[in-house]
């Protein structure tokens, strides 16, 4: 073969194998930038936000007596920033203007029945719930009780050392709170009451009084027992203080609703606490 044209022929491949080169170099870098692993982004810094406080218990304040009076102390009750529950008693001058306050400004209403009690008592004599009473005759009563405050979510008993031993009576009662969604909070009045039982036999959420606050009207008494309303909260978790409506009740809750809440304890409606 002439050397013109080995040499042409060795040009010419040379040629092809440097192309085929550069092709291979051009794929190369090509796929090296195509799968080239992410870079790892900078981490996300989240605040950590501050864990709710335990709850030490939880505590129901019921005011019990509303209806009597309308004065600075109901206007003082209605001003407590605190979830409470009221009791009114029905038939008196303020008690349905007094419902319809409290369930306007966020308070928890219920009806504070009147009951056969053992001692001579008067008073309430129209919504007095009896032991010798037919049953037409202690559901009429109920109604017209929610009839006069329709913003009662339950009620508890006013009174009633008699009429919560009778399981009868107590039967009827239930079965008129189940038919209206409510529920029923025993005062324990009576040691021998069967209130919660029967409540609950017939399906009603019910529980009953831990501590009466205000049994006497001294304000370091009361503080005593609120103190051990709380005991008793922190050691079952639950419980239900009942305080009345009167002037030093007023003062020392005013002042303590705070610092209960400091030392943990939660403040709810006697509904929210029904079991």
């Amino acid at each position: 073969m002439p050397k013109a044209t080995r040499y042409t022929g060795w040009k010419l491949a040379t040629g092809i194998l440097s192309g085929i080169v550069i092709v291979l170099v051009g794929l190369l870098i090509r796929n090296y930038y195509q799968f080239k692993p992410a870079e790892k982004p900078e981490p996300v810094i989240v605040q950590e936000r501050p864990l709710q406080p335990s709850i030490v218990g939880d505590i129901v304040l019921i005011i019990d007596d509303f209806g009597y009076r309308n004065d600075e102390v109901t206007d003082g009750f209605l001003a407590l920033d605190a979830p409470m529950t009221y009791a009114v008693i029905p038939g008196h001058r303020y008690s349905r203007s007094f419902g319809q306050a409290a369930d306007e400004q966020g308070y928890e209403v219920i009806i504070h029945m009147p009951m056969e009690t053992r001692a001579h008592v008067k008073g309430e004599n129209d919504f007095r719930l009896l032991t010798t009473m037919s049953k037409p005759e202690i559901i009429n009563r109920l109604k017209k009780a929610f009839d006069e405050l329709p913003m009662a979510a339950g009620m508890n008993n006013h009174q009633g050392s008699k009429g919560t031993e009778n399981a009868r009576l107590m039967g009827i009662v239930a079965s008129f709170l189940n038919s209206r969604g409510a529920y029923f909070v025993d005062s324990r009045t009576s040691a021998q009451s069967v209130a919660v039982d029967v409540m609950h036999a017939n399906m009603v959420p019910a529980d009953q009084r831990a501590v009466f606050l205000d049994n006497d009207s001294d304000p370091d008494l009361i503080r005593v027992q609120l103190n051990e309303l709380k005991a008793k909260s922190k050691s079952s978790g639950f419980a239900i203080g009942i305080g009345h409506a009167r002037p030093n009740t007023l003062r020392v809750l005013k002042a303590e609703i705070p610092r209960i809440r400091e030392e943990g304890y939660r403040l709810l409606y006697a509904s929210q606490g029904m079991g």
